[in-house]
């Protein structure tokens, strides 16, 4: 009998796969499609792997709680991944015992179930971004959370990040909000060397060769295409992932 492993995907624009190349078809890719590949391949023809991706962008903590959990619960996965939280460092007001709380709300349920679950910490981007900046702080606090997780709650950390190709600004998009297809790609396997079906400890190395340096037209542009529409959105109470659904809210066999 073919052993079929069910492995659903919750979250925000990371796990949606914002900044990645798409597939022919134009549908986002993003390192949790190419991680479903990856367990494709290591499996074999002796086992089947069927594959959701519930994240919609610009989710919070409590959206992912409130429109992705019971449906992921309801699809009885051994193998969930979620990203969230960095949509909420990014909102002005904050409440971080609101955020341990949701989390652990998220988590809890595939946990007890016996669920493999596996979070993305977040790196250290000042390099990559004057929000990095800003917001270094709160990351800090948010990835000391994903930690209780992780001692308390079952959950597993992918990786550190820190000295990794996420803090490269080659593995970030133009936005300097998602990852490129680079880092999708390097974030797919160290997730799968995390769960053990791949040994790659190159995942997280930083790219050979020189990072490009920054320009003040560079930077202009980048405030203008990006930073400008954001706060716009921020202003008029709106959200990227307004109107959105999941990318694949079934669970299905992965043939890509």
């Amino acid at each position: 009998m073919r052993e079929t492993l069910r492995y659903v995907a919750i979250g925000d624009s990371l796990s949606e796969g914002v900044g990645d190349e798409p597939w022919p078809d134009g549908t986002l890719r993003g390192w949790t499609d190419r991680l479903a590949a990856l367990l494709v391949e290591r499996r074999g023809a002796d086992g089947m792997l069927e594959y959701a991706n519930l994240a919609v962008r610009g989710s919070k903590s409590a959206r992912v709680l409130e429109s992705q959990v019971d449906e992921a619960v309801a699809m009885n996965p051994d193998l969930v991944t979620l990203t969230a939280g960095m949509n909420d460092l990014l909102r002005r007001r904050l409440d971080f015992d609101v955020v341990r709380s949701t989390l652990i709300e998220i988590v809890r349920p595939f946990t007890a179930r016996g669920a493999r679950l596996l979070i993305v910490p977040i790196p250290d981007v000042r390099a990559v971004s004057p929000m990095g900046r800003l917001i270094d702080a709160r990351r800090l606090r948010l990835n000391a959370i994903y930690r209780e997780l992780a001692r308390d709650h079952g959950v597993e950390e992918i990786a550190e990040t820190t000295g990794s190709v996420f803090e490269d600004r080659r593995a970030w998009a133009e936005d300097r909000l998602h990852l490129s297809p680079l880092g999708h790609e390097r974030l797919a396997r160290a997730a799968a060397t995390s769960l053990g079906v791949l040994s790659d400890a190159d995942a997280l190395l930083p790219p050979t060769g020189v990072v490009p340096p920054t320009t003040i037209r560079a930077e202009a542009l980048w405030c203008w295409r990006y930073v400008a529409p954001w706060v716009g959105r921020r202003l008029r109470g709106v959200s990227s992932g307004d109107g959105r659904i999941a990318k694949r809210p079934v669970l299905e066999p992965y043939a890509k």
